[in-house]
């Protein structure tokens, strides 16, 4: 750990001295590790509420909006201070799809096994009992790590990474994965769509990448707002564009 500890150093001493900047990669700019981040410059990029519902092959409302995820940290509160500051509070950049959650203008910078880092992981808010961190398998690649793909708080024997904040840093034992392909959607959704919550379904996209996805967990909540997430290298295998919407096979 002792390099760790002295990368660790070096980042938030560089981060202090850049507190007058902004606090990370804005929109269009590119986090490092070449991974460029969605248009919206935070955690998700939504299509939400474009294109038309039309009626399917199995009868099912279609049309389902389509948002990518960039690399993103959901943040517990011990973790919060120990990265910040003793209560402090995230700032709100924008909100996300989902009701209730916002990207935060807060960003950490993440250093993995390779000794290898990604700056400008945006945190999201509001925070949560857990600390998370959502990575794509290109992330992982370059940080030398091998996360699980799981559903969100399913974090048991997931990786681990040190996070970097202006104030400290925390070394996760548990908590880095790579979220499972999934779509939020309410009850009255699930019954248009003939799914229950806890199923998997195909996904098929049109275009030059057409392609088709498969087990993509269908998560249900009563305030959820229709969305089927992707992380960026889904996203760029079938060629998203943004916004666009996606139909469910049967």
């Amino acid at each position: 750990m002792d390099d760790v500890e002295r990368l660790a150093s070096e980042v938030i001493r560089r981060l202090r001295g850049n507190e007058t900047n902004a606090s990370g990669p804005g929109e269009g700019q590119t986090a490092a590790g070449g991974t460029r981040e969605p248009a919206s410059g935070g955690g998700v990029s939504s299509g939400q509420g474009q294109g038309q519902e039309k009626l399917g092959e199995a009868g099912a409302l279609t049309g389902i909006p389509v948002t990518v995820s960039g690399r993103h940290m959901h943040i517990s509160r011990g973790v919060l201070d120990r990265l910040f500051g003793e209560g402090f509070q995230l700032s709100r950049l924008r909100d996300l799809g989902q009701p209730g959650e916002f990207a935060s203008e807060q960003t950490v910078t993440v250093v993995g096994r390779s000794m290898r880092t990604l700056e400008g992981l945006r945190v999201l808010g509001p925070v949560r009992p857990y600390a998370q961190i959502e990575l794509s398998g290109t992330d992982a690649v370059r940080l030398g790590i091998d996360p699980p793909v799981r559903t969100s708080g399913d974090l048991v024997g997931s990786e681990s990474v040190t996070v970097v904040g202006p104030c400290g840093s925390v070394h996760l034992k548990e908590g880095v994965i790579m979220a499972t392909r999934h779509i939020h959607m309410t009850e009255r959704d699930a019954r248009e769509y003939g799914v229950a919550d806890g199923a998997r379904v195909r996904i098929r996209f049109s275009g030059d990448r057409a392609l088709v996805l498969e087990n993509v967990l269908v998560r249900v909540g009563r305030s959820s707002a229709l969305e089927l997430h992707l992380d960026t290298d889904d996203s760029n295998a079938a060629g998203v564009r943004l916004p666009m919407t996606v139909k469910i096979l049967r």
